[in-house]
């Protein structure tokens, strides 16, 4: 099983430790020098995210694929915003004209709130997964029917559908720890996208998403997020993690953001909050962040020196997991460290268990 590193773009050199306003909500020159660092620094894909107030995901994956050659962009996209069939025709040109090198991260939702900002102020959790279902089920025949065809569903209908465009290699990524997501995995997921968890819990969900893929002969590939605290010892990567929970403490107090009490909206942040009421779980997994912020998003990490690190992902790679998206606190230059000294190791480590199992099947 080959390993994958997906990295991030996000629209300015800023994470959840950094306050006051920023000068530019899109920085050009970030995101020239994320997409060429992870680049030159061996990552597979970068994530480029999406928000109800953010820069459009797709445009920004547009530019970095300009000005780079090798990279693979994993385009975050929500569904019901945008008709499936004219979603399926940008996300093909995109394709074409990256030469193969994009990928969809469906994100089906975020809070009530966010949803509304988009306009979407009436539908409930189930729908939204249903929705998704059926979006999936249309892109992917204007990717794949050779004639025009009909869909008529609950959400959409079209008449004479068809793309003249269609994508080289264009994987679907989605998320989700409901039952409701699990199954719409299940049916569409080429990798199904997890947060970092304890390995007991990964474990659980791998074992869930496969036999929910089973059912419809599929065999998915899975991601895990995590945010890497790496240092040249392991007392000093762990003063480093209590020193970035301290600046995300401080920054939430001065904007008047909670730290504790949250109630988080969807069941994949409720279950990591749980897990983060202890800080170290599994020697390595740090969730000091994921407590203060409500476990909102990509909040845990791994904590060690890049050794012990690259053994902590192992570990995870062991029971299934063959994509990483990792990034940092300090964006830009937490990637260069990664593709330095992290990417690498893992690489070598994996590489030489494949050579091993190869040597001992033929002996």
């Amino acid at each position: 099983m080959t390993v994958k590193f997906i990295g991030y773009i996000g629209f300015n050199d800023t994470s959840e430790i950094h306050g006051g306003p920023r000068s530019r909500v899109l920085d050009r020159d970030y995101v020239d020098a994320a997409a060429r660092a992870q680049e030159e620094g061996g990552f597979d894909r970068v994530l480029i995210p999406f928000g109800s107030s953010s820069p459009e995901s797709q445009i920004v994956a547009a530019h970095a694929a300009a000005i780079t050659t090798r990279l693979g962009f994993l385009v975050a996209h929500r569904p019901g915003f945008t008709q499936p069939t004219l979603a399926a025709r940008q996300l093909a040109t995109l394709d074409q004209l990256s030469g193969g090198r994009v990928a969809v991260h469906i994100i089906t939702g975020g809070a009530d709130e966010e949803m509304a900002r988009d306009g979407d102020v009436h539908t409930l959790k189930a729908e939204r997964y249903l929705r998704s279902d059926e979006y999936l089920d249309v892109l992917k025949r204007e990717w794949n029917e050779s004639r025009p065809f009909d869909h008529s569903g609950r959400f959409y209908e079209v008449r004479g559908g068809f793309s003249a465009v269609k994508p080289d290699n264009l994987p679907v990524f989605f998320g989700g720890s409901s039952p409701e997501a699990i199954e719409v995995a299940g049916r569409h997921a080429d990798v199904y996208a997890l947060w970092g968890e304890t390995l007991e819990q990964v474990a659980e969900s791998v074992r869930t998403v496969r036999h929910a893929a089973a059912r419809h002969g599929r065999n998915p590939g899975f991601s895990l997020s995590l945010r890497p605290v790496i240092a040249d010892t392991e007392e000093a990567a762990w003063k480093k993690a209590d020193a970035i929970a301290e600046q995300v403490r401080a920054q939430r107090e001065a904007a008047g953001l909670p730290t504790s009490g949250h109630r988080p909206p969807n069941a994949g942040s409720l279950r990591l909050l749980e897990t983060a009421q202890t800080q170290r779980r599994d020697t390595r997994l740090w969730t000091g962040v994921a407590a203060l912020t409500g476990a909102a998003g990509n909040s845990t990490g791994l904590v060690g020196t890049p050794e012990q690190v690259a053994d902590a992902l192992l570990e995870y790679y062991d029971i299934g997991i063959d994509h990483f998206l990792i990034r940092g606190f300090e964006p830009l230059a937490d990637a260069i460290d990664y593709g330095r000294e992290l990417i690498p190791l893992v690489r070598a480590r994996v590489a030489s268990r494949e050579a091993a199992d190869r040597t001992a099947l033929a002996s």
